[in-house]
Parts: structure tokens; C-alpha cells; sequence
């Protein structure tokens, strides 16, 4: 019911967004205007928002009449930074019907929550047809919290008319959230990609939890509401209800962690909005100091202590799933070589990472590397020196040596250090944290079971197809599911500061570990 797979072939997201506008607007005229579409500024989002104008929205009174709301219970509590993780903290959530007067309570201790904040709603009407379900209405809110101090611990309820955190009985109901601190000091953070919802996607989120990190990346591929993932929506597949099974599954971190994700290609949903990410932008707030936060909303940066992290959409420049390719016109990688010449300079930042969901350097018999990033992106990071490289999309671990120009500059074995200032990039990815594995064409080779192999055979994702290639840069690598975990040790100027950098395997095993040092500012 969707957009033809033979058709949609050929159809950017964009046109495939229009075909589904027109289609599903005869059959609602037909039916006798059950539904209005495009037309959401009725209330569905707080105006400014900045998917306002790109999610169609259910307009039914049934759909939209609150009910009782002691009756209801938030779920999916998900945490993001502002655009300074100091002061500025994103509290979201979602609720299973319309609810009266939304709200969030926040204070310094669990027995004094007097700062009230009305929830921005937005609603997501998913229509009968275009998904595996029948017509579905999501409900997400949004409260964004200004003014905070650094480094603090807050505490915080989210509630509407009928069900207020502040009572004794929904004191269980409570979370918190620490914001970054002011100045430099140790801390960690954890990243992996491609979870979606499984058992096994529950247990890494356990054992992230038990890192106590600072914040979450998650390196596109979400929740795979669109299991096909080519950036289109065909006849089967596609279900908006997976978000509510992924946001429920990964609650117990994401609402003491800030949980900072990058989209990649099953992030993209062609009923939404021209470019995808609707739904996307009806279910995050991230930072908004990106080139274009209407038509890459996935694309920001924020600094923590003395780190500085950015987030790309790599659909932008895929020559593999081109559903999006060239979406910004250039301005993304502008954008990026900005953010590179003004962290590298800033006095109070040493480390630059970089997230984003298709693999620049990987061997995975599935999608292995992105041409469109080594083009683009790859000759800025080696400029601007980026200290460490996360992605996803291949549902493996695996770790690069250093490299510069395509080529190893340094081997980088287990326990080893890099130096990116004079040697070169190293490339992580960390795309297994719970969808099913892909597979290497060379053994497993990971800490306590090393295999050196001195070439594998692989291949690029260009603009004119599949390109075979054999490559020296392969160090680590290993197929079962794990996550990153990334200590960051700052030092007095003049001082070697490191990244403590470590592949965490479902197990709670180490397969990996290495060091980035550089000279701190």
C-alpha cells in the first residue's frame, strides 16, 4: 500500500514523500475526509517547531479527545543535550493517547519539584496503508530545560492533568540527569549503532548503564521502523509502533543519559516529510546549531569538558542507498569543515570525535565502506586531525589502524597508542548492538584471540557501483554484539591528555582497547 518497490527504485525520498501525500490524500477525500493531511499547525506542534510543516497529522476529535489522565502513564523517557550540555538539557517522552496539559517537574531534590514547565506536544499520524498497522496516532512530548547549572544533578518528573510526579504514590516515577560540568575533568561516554529491538539490544543498554557514561551516541539505525532501510517505503514492512517498543526498551538509560543519535538509512521514512526525518523530528529535540535543521535535523555539535562531538548524516553523501545523496547541496561538508577549524582552535577543546552512521574504513561482506564519505568527509578529518571516527551500518565491531591518504600510517595493535596529530585517523565500527550480525571475509581477530592477517579482501560503495579493493587497515575485528566505551583524561597544558578508547562485548568482555593521546591546550 506503500510506494511500489519498482517505483520507488527510482524515486528520491522526497518524490516518494509526494506520492504518498497524493495518494493517501484521494483515498481520505474518498472516504470522505477522515483525515486532513499536512495540516499540523491545529495544535499538533508548538509553534517554531521544526518539523511543523512536514507531519501530517490526524485531525478525528475520537483520535484526539483526552481520557481520564490518572489513567495514563508516560513511558519512553529519552534525555538530549542543548546546544551546551552545561546549562542545557532536552527531557522527552511519549504517552499512549492524548493527555490534558502535559508537564514537567524539575528540582534539586526528589521531595522538592516546584519548577512546572508546560511539554511541547507533538503528534505523528501514521495512516492505515502506509504501514504494517492500521491507522496510528503517536504522542510525544518535549520539554526543554534552560538555565541549568553545571555540573549538577537534577531530578525530574514528567506528568499532565491526573498523574503529577510530585505525588508520594508516583515518587517511583522520578528521574534524573547531570548536566556537563564547567570545567575540565575526567569522564566516559559510550556509542554503538544499528540497535533496533531485541533482547539483545537490552542487554548492551544493561551494560551501558553500568558504565555510569556521561552521555550515549547512537550512530544511526534506531529503532528500524523501516526494516527494508534503502530509504523507502514499499509495500511491507514499515511500522511506526516499533518506536514505542525501541523508546520503551531503551528507557532505563536514555532517561539518565542523554541519548545523542545520528540518522542513518532506516532512519529514514518517506510518509513524514520530504526528506524523511519527520518522525525523527516529532520524536528528538537535539541541538540546533546545525547547517539546516529542517532538512538534517541529525546533523549538530556540542562540547563536553574538554571534548567536542559532531554529529553528521552521512545519507547526504551515500552513494550506496542515494535516497538522500546530496540533500544539502554541500552545505553539510561546509558545515563540517567550520566545526573542524573552530574546535581545532578553541583553547578549552582537545579532542574532536566524529559520529555518523556509513562506515568510511570497513570490511563487512554487507555494506562495507562508503566512497561518498572517503570523497567528502575523510580529507577533513585528516586536516583537522578528528582524534576518533565512530560508525555503524556494518553489524560488527571493527577497528582500523591509523590512517592517512587511504594508507596505514601506523599498525595500531591492541593496547596501542596514536598520536592523529602527526600519524592519522582511526576508524571505529561499533554497528552491533543488537540487529542480526552481518559477516567478514577474513577470521576474527580481537583481544586475547589475534589473528593477523596482513591484506583483506573487501570493497568501496562508489558513485559508479561496487568497487573491489584490498586493504592493509583491517586490525580488529569481531562478529558477535557489543558497544563502545570511552574514557576521556584530561591533562595540564603542555601534557599528554588521552582517549582510553574500548570495544565491550554483550559478554562484558574486552575485545579491544587502545589509546588517542594528544598534547592538551
Amino acid at each position: 500500500m506503500g510506494v511500489p518497490e519498482k517505483l520507488a527504485e527510482r524515486m528520491s525520498m522526497a518524490e516518494q514523500h509526494e506520492y504518498l501525500r497524493a495518494r493517501f490524500s484521494r483515498r481520505t477525500m474518498i472516504r470522505g475526509g477522515a483525515v486532513t493531511l499536512g495540516a499540523v499547525a491545529g495544535g499538533a506542534f508548538v509553534p517554531g517547531a521544526t518539523a511543523q510543516a512536514a507531519v501530517p497529522t490526524q485531525r478525528t476529535a475520537s483520535a484526539a479527545a483526552p481520557v481520564d489522565g490518572a489513567l495514563v502513564a508516560p513511558f519512553g523517557r529519552h534525555l538530549a543535550w542543548g546546544n551546551d550540555p552545561r546549562t542545557e538539557v532536552t527531557v522527552s517522552w511519549q504517552v499512549p493517547v492524548a493527555v490534558r496539559k502535559p508537564f514537567i517537574r524539575v528540582g534539586a531534590h526528589p521531595w522538592d519539584l516546584s519548577r512546572k514547565i508546560e511539554a511541547e506536544v507533538r503528534t505523528l499520524y501514521t495512516p492505515a496503508g502506509v504501514g504494517a498497522s492500521g491507522d496510528r496516532t503517536q504522542y510525544y512530548l518535549h520539554a526543554r530545560l534552560t538555565r541549568l547549572r553545571p555540573g549538577r544533578t537534577y531530578y525530574y518528573g514528567v506528568g499532565h492533568q491526573g498523574f503529577d510526579p510530585a505525588e508520594p504514590h508516583l515518587a517511583g516515577t522520578l528521574g534524573t540527569f547531570t548536566t556537563a560540568p564547567a570545567h575540565k575533568a575526567p569522564f566516559t561516554f559510550t556509542a554503538f549503532g544499528d540497535e533496533g529491538v531485541s533482547y539483545h539490544g537490552l542487554a548492551n543498554n544493561a551494560l551501558i548503564l553500568g558504565q555510569n557514561p556521561a552521555f550515549h551516541l547512537h550512530a544511526g539505525d534506531i529503532a528500524y521502523g523501516d526494516p527494508a532501510g534503502q530509504g523507502r517505503t514499499t509495500d511491507t514492512g514499515f511500522d511506526s509502533r516499533t518506536w514505542d517498543q525501541f523508546l520503551y526498551q531503551t528507557e532505563s538509560v536514555a532517561k539518565q543519559i542523554p541519548w545523542m543519535p545520528a540518522y542513518g538509512n532506516h532512519d529514514m521514512e518517506a510518509w513524514y516529510s520530504p526528506n524523511g526525518y519527520g518522525g525523527e523530528e516529532a520524536r528528538w529535540t537535539l541541538p540546533d546549531n546545525g547547517p539546516d535543521k529542517h532538512n538534517l535535523p541529525g546533523v549538530y555539535s556540542f562540547v563536553y569538558g574538554n571534548t567536542a562531538v559532531i554529529s553528521l548524516d552521512a545519507n547526504d553523501v551515500s552513494f550506496e542507498i542515494p535516497a538522500n545523496l546530496d540533500i544539502s547541496g554541500g552545505s553539510q561538508t561546509n558545515w563540517l569543515e567550520g566545526q573542524l577549524k573552530k574546535f581545532r582552535a578553541a583553547r578549552d577543546v582537545d579532542f574532536i570525535v566524529v559520529f555518523f552512521h556509513h562506515c568510511a574504513y570497513c570490511t563487512s561482506t554487507a555494506h562495507a565502506s562508503e566512497g561518498g564519505v572517503r570523497q567528502e568527509w575523510v580529507p577533513l578529518f585528516e586536516k583537522y586531525t578528528v582524534d576518533l571516527v565512530i560508525n555503524g551500518h556494518n553489524h560488527q565491531y571493527e577497528r582500523t589502524d591509523v590512517i592517512k591518504g587511504d594508507k596505514v600510517t601506523k599498525k595500531l595493535p591492541i593496547g596501542g597508542t596514536a598520536y592523529p596529530e602527526t600519524e592519522g585517523v582511526v576508524y571505529v565500527t561499533a554497528g552491533a548492538a543488537g540487529r542480526s550480525l552481518y559477516a567478514f571475509s577474513a577470521p576474527d581477530s580481537y583481544e586475547g584471540h589475534e589473528h593477523e592477517t596482513d591484506s583483506v579482501a573487501s570493497f568501496v560503495n562508489t558513485k559508479d557501483g561496487r568497487v573491489d579493493e584490498t586493504v592493509a587497515w583491517s586490525r580488529v575485528r569481531y562478529l558477535n554484539y557489543s558497544f563502545l566505551r570511552v574514557d576521556v583524561t584530561p591533562a595540564p597544558k603542555g601534557r599528554q591528555t588521552t582517549l582510553t578508547v574500548s570495544g565491550i562485548a554483550e559478554t562484558g568482555d574486552r575485545v579491544d582497547h587502545f589509546t588517542v593521546s594528544r598534547t592538551a591546550k
